[in-house]
């Protein structure tokens, strides 16, 4: 149907540009006129810039073909539509991991199992394969896992049942063909979490105290079984030796390879987004969520030494009282024995640590060239107190990625105990959960700042942290922090009691738990968040799929993970069970605005 009498086609577009996207698609539907205005490019970039609040200095995302698409993925590929709901953990469930192939996931909890299953069924629903009870290990919980990287095993990391001032815990090797149990390797403390290096090895970590505040961590290369082969060659080899001061430790280890860092997934451009908010007098912008989840409430009110590393091979298929939230390791045994030393004496022992440190420390390797592919070990720890508040890394060698070779590493000379860093960035702030991009060149930091220009005088009691998570960016090829955080989500314990929340990138979007009751979703190249989902507890972890990051899953305290998919993955597969009517993706569009905007789903704030 035609219009009458014509309006040119600029003072439609000076309409257009007062209204909202919603009313110009509808308006679109009047006739063609209106219909080729309302796709205007200059109308959509406007629209796109005032709807989701984003500096005008910032560009189009790199491979956008249209300001009208870009507008259309943002709000229509995001996964914040829940769709189902797994109810099979029986207490809180503590992290999430996808296979490489995103065939599978495995979830671990405090009820001491570790689940694994299918996102392939032919309904589109989400059904338990097997499950593994792990309290015959004589673990209290399993707080991790990861699978290798074709997918063949699983590491499966635990806490053990003990003293509530333990920080021993577990990593296990599980077969994906019959889920046997292939081996086991001790890990202390238990938030060094582990990682896969390669498809076979993994590294763990042990601890030693050298005194009250001083300790030594070991990270340690273990093959991940042993066959017949394996008989007469070592199947377990000492990486590192990284001397700790003022309590810290090394924590939560994982690796990157940088092996892309020249033809990244999405190059961010920070220097567009730091001039922009340099030009607005760095006030941070409003974040705008889509909150499509069922709940409409808001935030509401010693050991052996370290040659002894004990590993069981097991070729059995692995078939109350709850364990305290997972914290610092190893806090109340600092506590415990400072009780009878004095400040001056804790502070002599810092000092003669430090000095020997540098005495018996090896030096850092020299820079290889630019162009050559490098493998990074990454870890919290620290310097100034016990919280994590710095990222280490330290460069693995080709030559050390096997436990071929002398038992203890590399050959040194008898003063050089001790390995150097090659590189430590300061967060300024205790760190709660870190996440790779898929390519590895940037990596996504959580943490909880301190206040600008406090001052540590005992390593004991760290500055008092924000309520406010900040997600910082660290680009792995420059080995800096780039300037500027995401914020959105909030936590509330104090430093004592932190605990990790996990956060997972995909390609164009970064997410993250919260002890808000809500898991979040931001785009990473405008910096923005677009989605909260509702859980009824604490949201400790969220896992974006690799074959498709429209499909998400968040994990809770309140014992169940959720399934989110983006509304056009939800749309195409109503109508694939259905039989197919025509209708434009427009009318669907529109439909689903209307709906979010009828349940008050789509809004302004937070």
């Amino acid at each position: 149907m035609e219009c009458g009498p014509v309006l040119p086609d600029s003072l439609v577009l000076e309409i257009f540009l007062r209204l909202p996207h919603d009313a110009v698609l509808r308006a679109g539907l009047t006739c063609r006129q209106w219909l080729a205005v309302s796709r205007d490019e200059f109308l959509w970039r406007e629209l796109f810039y005032s709807y989701y609040r984003i500096p005008r200095s910032v560009p189009r995302h790199p491979s956008a073909l249209s300001w009208y698409r870009e507008f259309r993925r943002l709000f229509d590929c995001i996964p914040c539509v829940e769709v189902q709901t797994l109810r099979e953990h029986t207490d809180q469930v503590l992290h999430l991991a996808f296979s490489h192939r995103g065939h599978r996931f495995s979830s671990c909890s405090k009820d001491c199992t570790v689940k694994l299953w299918d996102t392939e069924r032919p309904d589109g629903n989400i059904s338990l394969v097997h499950s593994s009870s792990m309290r015959p290990l004589n673990w209290g919980y399993t707080q991790f896992s990861q699978f290798n990287h074709d997918d063949s095993l699983l590491l499966v990391s635990g806490v053990y049942l003990g003293p509530h001032h333990s920080s021993s815990g577990e990593i296990a090797v599980i077969s994906m063909e019959n889920y046997t149990l292939l081996s086991r390797v001790r890990n202390k403390p238990y938030d060094v979490f582990g990682c896969w290096l390669n498809e076979t090895h993994l590294i763990s970590g042990n601890l030693h105290w050298i005194g009250n505040m001083t300790s030594c961590s070991v990270l340690w290369l273990n093959k991940a079984f042993q066959d017949i082969e394996s008989e007469n060659v070592n199947v377990v080899k000492r990486l590192f030796k990284i001397q700790n001061f003022n309590a810290s430790t090394i924590r939560t280890v994982m690796v990157a390879h940088c092996r892309r860092h020249d033809n990244p997934d999405l190059l961010l451009d920070y220097e567009a987004q730091s001039q922009a908010r340099r030009e607005k007098g760095e006030q941070q912008h409003q974040p705008l969520f889509f909150d499509l989840g069922t709940s409409g409430s808001e935030e509401e009110d010693d050991d052996e030494g370290e040659e002894k590393c004990h590993r069981e091979t097991n070729s059995q298929t692995l078939s109350s009282t709850h364990p305290p939230q997972p914290t610092i390791s190893g806090l109340e045994q600092v506590l415990h024995s400072r009780k009878n030393v004095g400040a001056r004496e804790l502070q002599i022992e810092t000092h003669v640590a430090q000095m020997m440190g540098r005495a018996y420390t090896k030096a850092p390797d020299s820079e290889s060239e630019q162009g050559e592919d490098k493998t990074y070990l990454l870890f919290t720890t620290g310097s100034l107190t016990y919280s994590p508040h710095q990222i280490g890394i330290k460069r693995i060698k080709p030559d050390q990625m096997t436990t071929s070779g002398p038992v203890l590493g590399e050959e040194r000379s008898s003063d050089e105990f001790f390995d150097s860093l090659d590189h430590v960035i300061d967060i300024h702030g205790h760190i709660i959960g870190m996440g790779l991009s898929p390519d590895h060149r940037y990596l996504y930091v959580n943490s909880r700042a301190w206040p600008a220009g406090c001052v540590i005088s005992d390593p004991m009691f760290p500055p008092p942290i924000a309520e406010e998570i900040d997600m910082h960016v660290i680009d792995l090829k420059n080995l800096r922090e780039e300037r500027r955080s995401l914020r959105a989500h909030r936590a509330f314990t104090p430093n004592d009691e932190c605990f990790f929340i996990f956060l997972d990138v995909s390609r164009d979007f970064v997410a993250s738990g919260a002890e808000d009751k809500h898991g979040y979703i931001w785009d990473r190249h405008y910096n923005i968040c677009l989605a909260r989902l509702a859980h009824d507890d604490v949201v400790n972890s969220v896992a974006f799929s690799p074959a498709d990051q429209e499909l998400l899953l968040s994990a809770s305290d309140d014992s169940t993970i959720k399934v989110w998919r983006s509304p056009r993955m939800v749309r195409l597969a109503q109508a694939s069970a259905r039989p197919l009517k025509p209708r434009s993706l427009l009318t669907s569009w529109l439909m689903r605005s209307r709906n979010s905007a009828l349940a008050g789903g789509v809004n302004g704030k937070p």
